[in-house]
This record gives structure tokens, sequence and C-alpha cells, in this order.
């Protein structure tokens, strides 16, 4: 059996765990057995519903009231449990900052070895993965080999894709031993998200702006932009050190990693933890006045010139078309 940890939000699946789910399945063809899921949290039950066209046959919902948002150290304390239970010949989890501290957790109360970041899995005696390391910047050929086999989905290595044949999902009811002590560390409360923004992890069109933008105010041009291809905005971590945006709207290493079909790089050099975070976009058109920069080598396209006097005339191009 392969089991894959879904994060979802009220009920849907997040992209990185139909991501997991498309390598779950994948494995689980492979070694003749069946695809399994794990979900928790509140509109966990309904999950099962989202998952009928991957292949999924059994859903397990961890049951505990205490358990209704991430709780990191309690969700890998159930996963170990349920992993201990079914002995899975693997898990796979999201490379996401949430999947990654769960799976830590299972690894470490399991003994179990953990596979971070992998591009491709090679069952076998033993496993072979392809990892990414440094940033995504090296790629590392490693044998894995234990009971079961925990891994971890690199971000947009695996593109979700259906099933042949959709099939109802069985959902089971798994309610691990948790203490209070297990939920030190949890979500209390959220900030709700701007009416009407996109996702900076599902939009199609993302529009950066890095150090170039030259401040808070300067962002009025991306965000219009952004408004009218549908999509959303995103930053370098220069601006979100600045204060000019929020954290939540950083694009890298350690902010969201994007896969839209264009990137929009506005002022931004490219340094190696960005690259990490929009490598994956279909297509980058970079606008910089420094030719050389390392965004501008790595673009599909590129505008050399200052980006406050590029946008408004693409923003005046687009409302004349329509």
């Amino acid at each position: 059996m392969i089991l894959v940890v879904v994060e979802h939000e009220a009920g849907t699946p997040d992209r990185l765990s139909s991501e997991a789910l498309t390598l779950g399945r994948t494995l689980a063809e492979a070694t003749t057995g069946p695809l399994h899921a794990v979900a928790w949290g509140t509109g966990a039950e309904t999950v099962a519903a989202a998952l009928g066209g991957t292949g999924a046959a059994v859903l397990h919902v961890v049951e505990d009231p205490r358990l209704t948002d991430h709780a990191p150290e309690a969700i890998g304390k159930a996963l170990a449990q349920l992993i201990e239970r079914d002995a899975p010949v693997a898990v796979i989890g999201t490379a996401s900052d949430r999947g990654a501290e769960i799976m830590a957790h299972a690894a470490a109360r399991t003994g179990l070895p953990l596979a971070a970041n992998c591009t491709d899995i090679r069952p076998g005696t033993p496993w072979q993965v392809t990892r990414q390391r440094w940033g995504g910047s090296l790629l590392e050929e490693a044998e894995h080999d234990g009971a079961s086999h925990l891994i971890t989905a690199a971000p947009h290595a695996f593109e979700p894709a259906p099933a042949a044949a959709g099939a109802p999902v069985a959902i089971q009811s798994f309610k691990p031993e948790l203490t209070d002590r297990d939920f030190r560390v949890r979500i209390t409360s959220r900030v709700p998200a701007e009416a009407g923004r996109v996702s900076l992890a599902d939009a199609r069109v993302v529009v950066g702006g890095g150090r170039g933008v030259g401040s808070a105010e300067g962002f009025a041009e991306l965000d219009e932009l952004a408004a009218l291809l549908g999509g959303t905005v995103g930053v370098s971590r220069v601006v979100t050190s600045a204060g000019w945006r929020p954290h939540a709207q950083q694009v890298g290493q350690t902010g969201t990693r994007i896969a839209p079909d264009l990137y929009i790089a506005c002022g931004i050099s490219g340094a190696i933890q960005h690259i990490v975070g929009c490598r994956s976009a279909k297509a980058i058109l970079a606008i910089n006045t420094d030719r050389d920069a390392p965004m501008v080598t790595r673009a599909t396209y590129a505008v050399i010139g200052d980006l406050h006097t590029v946008l408004p005339a693409v923003i005046a191009a687009i409302k004349a078309a329509r």
C-alpha cells in the first residue's frame, strides 16, 4: 500500500497534494498495491469526494476534536501511529513547509529514513531516488532503504493528472492516541485572505516585484497589471524585508514556490533563492535595466528598460486591445 498525506483547505486538496497523489498512484501501480490517502482537520471527510479521480481507494480520516487545523507534532504523531499499524510500502508527503514538518515528525517517531524534495523515485532493491539539494541547484542520486519509504515530492516536479477511471473512495476513521502536549504548536487563528485575490501558489500569471520597484507605492502598477491578467503579485525577499509587502507574497526558497504559465519579473535581480521559487514557471518575462542580471539571463523573454516606463505602456496596450 502507498499512503499519501493530503493537505487541504475545507476539503479541497491543495496543488502540491494533487502532485503527491499523482506520484503515489505511479508508485502504487509500480508496486502493484493500492493507493490510500490520509487527511485531518475541518472538512477532512469531504476530501474523499475530491479524490475520486486520483486512483485512491481509501481515505483515512484522523479524528481528534482538538485537530481542527495545522498542529505539526500532533499530526506527525498520528501519522507515525498509522504507519506502525498499516506498514505501508511508502508514505508520500508534500515538500511544503507544513508537509515537510509533518513528515519530519513522523520519521523521527518511527525511526524511518526520510528522502526530501524528490523529483524521481524508482522502486527496487533498494529504492532509488533523485532529490533536489542546495536550493534546487544540485540533483542527488541516492538509495533509500527502510521498512516503509518516507518521501516528500519536490514542488511542481509531478504534474497532477487524473486516473484513467474514477472510483468511489472508502472512508476509514483513524483515532490516534494524542495528548495535550502534542498540541503545543498549532494554528489558533487565521487572517482572512484579501477578497478577490488569487492564491500565489495557484495563479496562472504572477507579476513579481523586487528592489527595482523602489517603494511600496511603486507596486500600484504591478497590482494593476496583475488584475488585468487575472493573476496576482509576488515579491522578492528584499521587498518583504523592507516592509513594502507582506511575507505571504514572497516567491522563493523561503517563500512560495510557484508554477504559473507566465511569471513577469519586474526589477528582480534573480538571487538563487528567488530562482528556486520561480523555476517551474512555463515562461518568464524579465523587465530590468541590467541586461546581465541573473533573472534576465534565465528569462524566456526580456525587456531592458525602466519598469516604471515599460509597465504603463504594457497596461495601456492591454486596455486598448480589450
